[in-house]
């Protein structure tokens, strides 16, 4: 079984989401970073227990999912969707232009 799939769009950052294929959370998670056409690399940790294990060492957190950008973890869907309503995300994603 594939534990990783790419999105196909080019950008300068590193999108990283480890999250399962039945949580909600992770279902909007990928839906805002596809509205902004945002490339990310997801890590199914349903499908490969060592996943599982990094990302609560990366993160420090059990719960999915667990988002990075450039290697800074965000946190989770909820953390994601604030700093996008702060109009903080943009900038992270490298969206935003000076």
């Amino acid at each position: 079984m594939i534990a990783t799939e790419q999105k196909t769009m080019e950008q300068a950052v590193k999108v990283e989401v480890y999250c399962t294929r039945t949580c909600p959370y992770c279902h909007l998670a990928r839906q805002l970073l596809d509205k902004k056409g945002v490339e990310y690399t997801e890590f199914y940790i349903d499908m490969e227990r060592h996943l599982r294990e990094e990302m609560e060492d990366r993160s420090s957190r059990t719960s999915v999912p667990q988002i990075f950008i450039d290697g800074k973890h965000v946190g989770g869907f909820e953390d994601m969707a604030e700093l996008d309503m702060d109009g903080e995300l943009d900038p992270l994603l490298g969206l935003v232009k000076d």
